[in-house]
Formats: structure tokens, sequence, C-alpha cells
């Protein structure tokens, strides 16, 4: 009884202090309510993100608010088609001493930072692309042999231009399996856009401020590990990830017809962590199917795709994915 009073203090604890930082947060984010909430809850689920939008719309600008809010090291990297693995991971130089000795030393490269903003990240080769992917993967990076573990907690949020695809090299499907999250940043609607020019272009413009540490942080992703979760919404989760999958016992005629390739087991994974961590945002003490639902889309996007067929027909893969959402949850998604 005293274990679950604790956890009760501690979660609301952590919601206020949550509710701190989206509010300084919007002192330079304005608008993008659920852009930010997506972002915030890779961070307390432990995974990266994949920023989805056109030039212009904040989403460098989010990172580095993210970074002094949370009170996290930040390096942003300009991907390009001549970046190299070692631009990112660093590499040895060898020194000479005043004494004539010989030595290699290790320089980091920007990779060893607690948020790594990866600019428009399928324009580098994928030889580079596999680099910075492992690394989120392993959290560490191996140079000359050597094991080097990166800073903690560590988090990669990802841009790519959704339009533009001349000269770039997409990620494959494995690697897009690695990000937590898929996060469409959109146009602002009027009043937003508004706001946004009366606030930005005067003399003074406001600053965040830090709300966490990078100590807290992981205090707090624990603490989401330490959220319960009831049966319904681990059968919704099961549900909705078996669901997507062409060819299986629980997928509908459209999604075998027009699915090539459905979500994982990571995928449910993801799910299971990301609900906790937005019921954390919103001040619930456990998630709800509500949240499995709003969560399909930033969940599942990246993780499947249609077949060249559905394509042809002008199908449309989040449509597809909210048809199925609602027909497992019973909620309708907006759109």
């Amino acid at each position: 009884m005293a274990e679950s009073e604790n956890l009760v203090a501690e979660i609301e604890a952590l919601s206020a202090k949550l509710g701190e930082a989206k509010e300084s947060i919007a002192t330079r984010i304005i608008g993008q309510q659920e852009v930010v909430d997506l972002a915030l809850t890779a961070m307390l689920s432990g995974g990266h993100a994949l920023l989805m939008g056109l030039p212009g719309l904040g989403k460098t600008l989010l990172v580095d608010t993210l970074s002094t809010t949370m009170g996290l090291s930040a390096n942003r990297v300009q991907f390009t088609p001549d970046l190299m693995p070692a631009d990112i991971l660093g590499s040895e130089v060898l020194e000479t001493s005043e004494d004539g000795a010989r030595s290699f030393r290790f320089i980091e490269g920007p990779i060893f930072a607690q948020l790594l903003m990866a600019d428009e990240i399928n324009r580098a080769s994928p030889r580079t692309q596999s680099a910075l992917l492992q690394a989120m993967q392993e959290k560490e990076v191996t140079i000359a042999g050597q094991h080097r573990p990166l800073p903690a907690p560590f988090h990669v949020l990802a841009t790519q231009n959704p339009i533009e695809q001349e000269g770039t090299y997409p990620l494959p499907e494995a690697q897009l399996d690695r990000f937590l999250l898929q996060i469409d940043v959109d146009y602002p609607d009027r009043d937003t856009e508004r706001g946004i020019l009366m606030a930005t272009t005067g003399t003074e413009e406001a600053a965040p401020h830090q709300v966490f540490t990078g100590e807290a942080l992981i205090a707090a992703q624990l603490l989401v590990r330490r959220m319960p979760v009831g049966d319904a919404v681990v059968e919704a989760i099961l549900d909705l990830v078996r669901a997507c999958r062409p060819g299986g016992p629980e997928a509908t005629a459209e999604v075998t017809d027009g699915i090539a390739w459905g979500p994982g087991t990571r995928a449910a994974q993801a799910l299971m962590l990301c609900a906790r961590a937005r019921a954390l945002i919103q001040g619930r003490l456990a998630p709800s199917v509500d949240d499995v639902a709003a969560l399909a889309r930033p969940v599942l996007t990246h993780r499947m795709a249609l077949t060249f067929a559905a394509r042809a027909e002008g199908k449309v893969l989040t449509q597809l994915i909210d048809t199925v959402t609602a027909q497992v949850t019973r909620i309708e998604v907006a759109a």
C-alpha cells in the first residue's frame, strides 16, 4: 500500500514538473502542441524521434528549446552526401609530444551529446546513416576497436523533408524501425502563425528556462516503466499491432491486400511505453485505450508500407491505420 502511495506521489510530482517544462517550451514554440507532446513522449520513453516536415516550420528551434528546458547537452549535424561516419562519431589523431613521443588521441564527434539533432538525415550516404543508427541502438560507438559509451541519456531527433527527395538516400525499413516515433510537423493555423509573427519579429524574443537535468530525465524514464498498465490497454496494443500485419489471422482483407509489410514487436513495445508517457504528460496515473488510439499514427506510420497496387489505387497509409485503429479500439481517430 505504501509503495502504491509513493508511486502516485512520484507520478503527480513528475506531471507537475512536465507542466512547467511545457510552459518553458511554449515561450519559444508557439502552437504545435501535439508536436511538443510527442517529442516529450519520445524522450520520456527513452527513444528517438523522426521529425517529418517542410523547412521553416521550427524543427531546429524545437530541438534547441528542448535541450535548454531538459538540461541536456546538444549538438546539431547537417547531413550532406559527403558526410563520413568519422565526422559524426569522431576519430583518432596521431600526436607528437614535446619529447618526441607519438601517440593516438581520440577526438569525440558531435554524437557525444545527450541530444543530437540529425538534420535531413536522408541526405547522407547509407554508410553514414548506418553509423548513426547503430549508435542509436547500442548507445555506444566503436572506434579503432575500443567501445566508447555515449552520454546518458542519449536521444536523437532526426529531420526529413517529406517532399524533396532528389539526391537523397531514403532510410531502409530496418533503420526506420529504430525510431520510436514519427512526428509530422505541419503548417500552423492562422491564429498560431499570427502569434509567431508577433513574438519573433520584435527586438526581443522570450527565452526558455531549464526545468530538468539529465539525471532527472533518467529518473523520469524509470518512473514511466513503473506505471501500471491495465489489461484492456495491453490487449488493445496487441490487437492493433497484429491487425496491421498482412496475411495474419487478425488482419482484415483490406490490410492483407493493401499493406506490403506490417509492424513488428518493437512497435508494440513502443506503444506500451509511449502510452504511459502520454498519460504522464497529461497528468494521469495510468494509460488508457485512448492513448493507444492517439499514438497509432506516430508509432506505426514509419513501420508499415502500402503495396504498389494500393498506391496505384490512391490509398493513403495513415487513413488505413486510422481505419484499423477505429475497428480495434472503437475510437475514431481525428484526422
